[in-house]
């Protein structure tokens, strides 16, 4: 294989030779535009951008426009940086246009080249980010290039973690530019947006757990250069972004509603299996494992509890709670259902018997089976959003990046980005002496060989820098300096500000600078007075690193634009790349062989298996991260869906339709799971009227006997449509959008956290497959594709369930503490990411608003006893009380207990 590329390379050039033979015409095109554009005074050049959107919105190519605006973006840059770009910063302009990596060795200026295609790109109006490693690049990077965008009146905004900033100008005279602190949604709205990986990430996640639109601060991801895109898009990739937040419940709320269960009992049912009232506080099917609560029992829970109204806002999920405790104690038993394991409750499995460790049952059962039993029921943070930067940065519509070291890894960024990679050559020839690598039989040989150089090079003033794997190394290393009496700097990343502040000034004579092989990036070391002969910058590798790139991105911190500089790694038997390897046995055979701790090993067997051991670490971390994104791709798809009917929901102007569709999909699914699906003439209708009773607390006797499949569907449609929807047509759309908006986020997002965490519980058990010759991603898609379809179906049936019983009143206003899906508190997950507060978007207006519903119980307007529902209507009709005013006081009754109560 590789002598078949030698000869095609031989025959028809190098990637990298032919890349820049198409780039070249390119080049050629703007080069040609400069006298043109230079000849503009500045407000015909500022004038251009107008052109440009007139031209692209009459439908020219963007390509088309790009050689004239690039030859402006240069010229822009002339007059306010004093930096025209160089051809080949150019080169990696339409590299990063076209959606692809340029590679670009260090100081080389892609901060510069980055303004090019965020210029032709932005012009568009629907926003560019650029993505950034740390928030000092972000707004530094912002401020340094805003006066070319600003110029030609683009707005740039900046995203950190604590705050956000619109670029604007200080002085337009001198071009110099001041940060503005502003809302994170106006950051958003800029032509052109600076922030890190990590914002941007949790951003959008944070955009889909808002209750109002107008919350959302991100808009659709359009464009984006992701700078440092090894680091953001390989070495990140390996860590998804989590937002976590507490469980909604106390544990003391499952142990608390635990002891009331012996006090309640069991009701009497008729031969239709309908609880005879008065007799009991529940009734239990054993072939659906459903428990239906009756009116007493409800009023005996509200008596045992403590509380006023079951159904108001605080108290709502109480019901849900009884229910699933009476299914404990009556329908889940102990060493038939599960076993007590370790102080865990432990599944299982009905049909073939096996324990199924790491599995949990939904909707609150688990729990309430840990409260029968006695044991912990842990209070923990559970995740409420989560996304991989994999999935996150492919949603944009062309992504882009760059770096000095890209090529290593060009098939992990063309295999998940499908993102090609440019090499791009240097403005200057590198001049920079790479020197073998210097191999010691131990750690303590190395360590004393690199301060012997550094002290050698120190004293002509030559200045180093020394590049290690962990902080602990650099620490340790610097101690041997001071020993020596070297003056030095230690850098581990700690301190962005700090950090590019010593990185920069690592060039100054005499300089000696020890720092984490990643500490520093994006910013250049410009060599200071007298170093050019004294040697330039001298970069010491400490160890080898695992990956390739991040030992070239370090040799690349030398040589910057032709200036002269040397590069040496030092290597140890002894080293973690070494020792995983097995090269550590070698140091029993060379001691043997008389080799001592202070002699070099010049070894070619030794090179090449540092480069054979990197391969195999590269390797195994693609395979993690592809892995990981397999694991991923399931829940983006299921991720996909959620926010995309929670932002139907969101939207109160066009949301009245999803209701519809979400009724035809409860109904389509219950009667699927008919015997004979397509017979109505086969239907129970007790099992129907049972289902109806379980889900919306009234019977509506349905005949389908005579009925067609279609028309039997139809029936069940119209009857809930009746019981939910259509009750409130004397209620303002607009209002009845807003109180359906309430009670079907709020069950979304309880279902979709409780998945969540389901689906943490199943990864952390799925390994385990493995031992059964079971592929664990196999299992896991088709497990967790079977757990998502169940929550699907049960946020849709209680979703319905739940607006049946819910009155609107149009004096009421939805606040965000009225959802009881928002967390109290919650913190991202990502590197060392902490605490943020959650989004508060406020109320919504009054003339939009609202909802509420059952704020104190209806006074009863009949003394005498309710009849049974085949006894005579108590109004006198002659009628039987289930065709006459059962569903009215049973309504009455129910309605109005989920929505909030009036301001």
């Amino acid at each position: 294989m590789n002598l078949f590329k030698k000869i095609f390379e031989l025959i028809f050039g190098t990637k990298q030779q032919r890349d820049m033979k198409k780039l070249l015409p390119l080049v050629k095109q703007i080069n040609d535009f400069e006298p043109a554009v230079s000849a503009l005074n500045n407000d015909e050049l500022r004038a251009k951008t107008a052109e440009f959107r007139e031209r692209l919105e009459k439908g020219e190519n963007i390509d088309s426009v790009m050689p004239e605006a690039f030859a402006v973006v240069r010229e822009v840059s002339k007059r306010t940086l004093k930096m025209r770009h160089f051809d080949v910063q150019l080169m990696g302009g339409i590299v990063l246009h076209r959606g692809i990596i340029a590679e670009m060795k260090t100081g080389e200026g892609k901060t510069l080249a980055a303004t090019l295609p965020m210029y032709i790109n932005a012009i568009s109006g629907k926003g560019c980010h650029l993505v950034t490693v740390n928030d000092y690049l972000a707004k530094r990077d912002a401020i340094w290039m805003a006066p070319i965008y600003k110029f030609l009146d683009l707005t740039v905004g900046v995203i950190n973690h604590e705050k956000s900033y619109r670029i604007e100008w200080d002085d337009v005279s001198t071009y110099t530019m001041k940060a503005v602190e502003c809302t994170r949604q106006q950051a958003y709205q800029c032509d052109i947006t600076y922030g890190t990986n990590n914002e941007f990430g949790f951003d959008y996640l944070r955009d889909n757990m808002v209750f109002q639109p107008q919350a959302k601060v991100q808009r659709k991801h359009h464009y984006a250069i992701v700078d440092e895109v090894d680091s953001i898009l390989i070495d990140e990739a390996r860590t998804p972004l989590i937002i976590s937040g507490p469980t909604d419940e106390t544990t003391d709320l499952y142990y608390r509603i635990d002891k009331i269960v012996p006090r309640m009992t069991e009701a009497e049912v008729n031969e239709k299996k309908e609880p005879v009232e008065g007799t009991g506080d529940y009734t239990v099917d054993e072939k659906d494992r459903a428990v239906v609560l009756t009116e007493m029992g409800l009023q005996k829970a509200e008596s045992l509890l403590g509380v006023n109204d079951i159904f108001s806002p605080k108290n709502s999920k109480m019901v849900h709670h009884v229910i699933q405790a009476v299914r404990a104690h009556k329908l889940y038993h102990l060493d038939v259902d599960y076993v007590l394991e370790n102080g865990e409750v432990v599944i299982v499995d009905e049909f073939t018997g096996r324990k199924m460790p790491g599995r949990r049952w939904s909707d609150g059962l688990h729990q309430a089976i840990e409260a029968k039993e006695r044991m912990e029921i842990k209070k923990e943070f559970q995740t409420l959003a989560t996304i991989t930067f994999q999935n996150y940065f492919r949603m944009y519509t062309k992504l882009a990046g760059m770096t000095g070291t890209a090529e290593t890894e060009a098939t992990e960024f063309y295999s998940i980005y499908k993102l090609d990679v440019a090499v791009i050559p240097t403005n200057v020839k590198v001049t920079r002496l790479d020197e073998a690598d210097k191999i010691y039989i131990n750690e303590k040989a190395k360590f004393n060989a690199i301060v012997r150089d550094i002290a050698e090079r120190h004293a002509k003033g030559q200045p180093i820098l020394v590049g290690t794997v962990s902080v602990e190394k650099s620490e340790k290393l610097g101690i041997l300096l001071k020993r020596k009496n070297i003056r030095h700097n230690v850098l581990n990343a700690k301190f962005h500000e700090r950090e590019a502040e010593i990185i920069r000034d690592a060039g100054m004579l005499g300089a000696v600078t020890i720092a984490t092989n990643m500490a520093g990036r994006g910013t250049d070391i410009k060599l200071g007075e007298g170093v050019v002969e004294a040697g330039g910058l001298m970069v010491i590798g400490s160890e080898r690193h695992e990956a390739r790139r991040i030992d070239n991105q370090l040799r690349g911190r030398s040589g910057r634009q032709g200036d002269p500089g040397e590069s040496q790694f030092y290597v140890s038997l002894e080293d973690d790349l070494m020792r995983l390897f097995g090269m550590d046995r070698q140091i029993g055979l060379m001691t043997r062989f008389g080799f001592s701790e202070e002699e070099e090993i010049q070894s070619k067997m030794i090179s090449r298996a540092i480069e054979r051991a990197q391969k195999r670490v590269e390797t195994r971390n693609f395979e993690i991260r592809k892995n990981l994104l397999e694991y991923d791709n399931v829940m983006n798809e299921q991720r996909s869906y959620i926010y995309n009917i929670r932002d139907r929901i969101l939207d109160i102007q066009n949301n009245m339709p999803v209701v519809e569709e979400i009724i035809d999909d409860v109904v389509e699914s219950y009667l699927s799971g008919m015997p004979n699906p397509t017979r109505p003439d086969t239907w129970e209708n007790d099992e129907i009227g049972m289902w109806f009773r379980i889900n919306f607390f009234t019977d509506p006797d349905l005949d389908f006997s005579d009925l067609t499949y279609k028309d039997a569907k139809d029936l069940m449609i119209a009857t809930i449509k009746k019981l939910t929807w259509e009750r409130l047509q004397n209620i303002p759309d607009q209002i009845r959008a807003e109180g359906f908006k309430y009670v079907m986020l709020n069950t979304l997002d309880t279902k979709w956290k409780e998945h969540l965490r389901n689906i943490d519980a199943l990864q952390e058990g799925i390994g385990l497959r493995g031992y059964a010759q079971k592929n664990p991603i196999v299992e896991y898609k088709v497990e967790a594709s079977n757990m998502f379809y169940g929550m699907r179906e049960r946020f849709k049936l209680e979703g319905i369930s739940l607006l049946s019983r819910l009155q609107i009143q149009a004096n009421f206003e939805t606040k965000e503490e009225d959802y009881e899906a928002v967390p109290t508190s919650t913190k991202t997950v990502h590197a060392e990411y902490g605490q943020f507060d959650s989004i508060s978007s406020g109320s919504a207006s009054q003339q939009n608003a609202a909802i509420a519903g059952m704020h104190s119980k209806p006074q009863p307007v009949r003394k005498q006893a309710k009849p049974g529902r085949n006894e005579a209507c108590w109004c006198g009709s002659g009628k039987k009380y289930k065709h006459c005013h059962m569903d009215e006081d049973l309504r009455k009754e129910r309605t109005s207990r989920t929505a909030p109560p009036p301001q």
